[in-house]
């Protein structure tokens, strides 16, 4: 394990070093192969300018130097990206309702009991319903459970396991002993600048100002409110999972509701785990254009003014301390900016600190395929492109066993 002492103070100093840590190293032939295909897009490290970070920890009276002193700056950090980046969400809806619409307790062959719930949310005389798949291993005990925000096509969570993917690898999870979950991510709001708010916001007026990213993310949190009513679900033992705009979506959730007791990113790039300061991949602007709907519209003031953020996304990350965190890349996805989503996580060490979590050293990011542990945050960049893979669920169960001593 390598950590570097000093790495608080590069949160208030110009970072252009971050950029020029060991380890992983993007293909230069992939680059700038990269490069030409996205005029306009940085894929070159020595073009990435100097960049100055907020200080996680930096209140007007000074610095927060205990965890007691963190409730009150995190609550400021979580305003910030409600008014700037994800906007403002509501809480639960004043009637929800769970009901079982399949069981089959010899899923699996056996292995599992599958659960189909469907979770109702209704405010006055509106309401909306999505679904909940949820497969729990047919072992003594409550079981833990990583719940996925399924952004791809619904078929690759399917609950009859007719079809099976390794996007969501149900029986490696199950085999595990792990519970696994999942819920389809536009059943909470359509991934569609014109039609997004014809999901679960439809229920709310406009005092809330949340995107796509928040109402995917808070149905998350309405999964968690059905975990904490099964008896044969460990609630203290959650996971939330997202991929690429789901896992902006899980970084998210896990922000906002401290009842997930872990965090898992994969790939989760601009937005998300990356750094936005730091100009390689994609950018703030870049995304608002192409999906203007992911987000809260005073995002879009910051344009080409990733500098006058008051956050960054290692801000983010520190929102999960003191609970576990996982943030995973892929070699081949220079788009989501590898270097960057690690940068960010070790630039949340200063946070995690206080709970007396050993630093994540800013040059420590690791070989492709070789996961990096340290204390109750992990990381690993694998071989491969944009995608989850079994590679990828079983480093999340590896972490999990380890963080939740299972």
């Amino acid at each position: 394990m390598r950590t570097t002492a000093p790495l608080a103070a590069l949160l208030c100093l110009p970072v252009l070093a971050l950029a020029q840590g060991g380890g992983w190293r993007a293909n230069p032939d992939l680059a700038a192969r990269e490069a030409r295909q996205r005029p306009g897009i940085n894929y070159d490290e020595a073009r990435v300018p100097a960049y100055t970070l907020p200080d996680p920890l930096a209140v007007k009276a000074g610095r927060v130097a205990t965890s007691a002193q963190w409730t009150a700056r995190r609550d400021e950090i979580l305003q910030l990206f409600r008014d700037n980046v994800y906007g403002r969400s509501p809480g639960p809806p004043k009637d929800l309702a769970f009901s079982v619409v399949e069981e089959n307790p010899k899923a699996m062959d056996g292995a599992a009991t599958l659960r189909r719930v469907r979770i109702t949310s209704r405010e006055g005389q509106r309401s909306h319903q999505f679904e909940l798949t949820l497969f729990l291993p047919n072992r003594p005990g409550r079981a833990p459970v990583f719940l996925f925000i399924n952004n791809r096509e619904a078929s690759l969570t399917d609950p009859s396991r007719k079809e099976k993917s390794g996007f969501w690898p149900a029986e490696q999870v199950i085999a595990r002993g792990y519970g696994i979950a999942a819920f389809q991510y536009g059943d909470l709001a359509p991934d569609d600048k014109d039609t997004f708010r014809n999901g679960v916001m439809a229920l709310y007026g406009s005092e809330y100002t949340w995107g796509a990213l928040a109402a995917w993310g808070w149905g998350a949190s309405r999964a968690m409110d059905y975990f904490a009513t099964d008896t044969r679900v460990d609630a203290s033992r959650v996971a939330i999972v997202g991929h690429s705009r789901g896992g902006k979506a899980a970084l998210w959730a896990g922000a906002e509701d401290p009842r997930f007791a872990l965090v898992v990113s994969n790939e989760s790039g601009e937005g998300g785990a990356a750094l936005s300061r730091r100009f390689y991949g994609e950018t703030i602007e870049r995304i608002n254009t192409v999906f203007p709907h992911w987000f809260t519209a005073a995002y879009k003031g910051f344009n080409g003014r990733a500098d006058a953020l008051p956050v960054d996304q290692h801000m983010l990350l520190a929102l999960i301390a003191p609970r576990a965190l996982y943030v995973a890349s892929a070699g081949d996805d220079l788009w989501a900016d590898p270097r960057g989503e690690f940068l960010s996580l070790a630039t949340s060490s200063p946070v995690f600190g206080l709970w007396g979590e050993p630093a994540i050293g800013a040059d420590a990011m690791p070989p492709i395929d070789t996961p990096l542990v340290v204390g109750r945050r992990g990381y690993h960049v694998r071989t491969g492109g944009h995608d989850l893979t079994p590679y990828d669920w079983d480093r999340f169960a590896d972490f999990a066993d380890r963080v939740w001593k299972k």
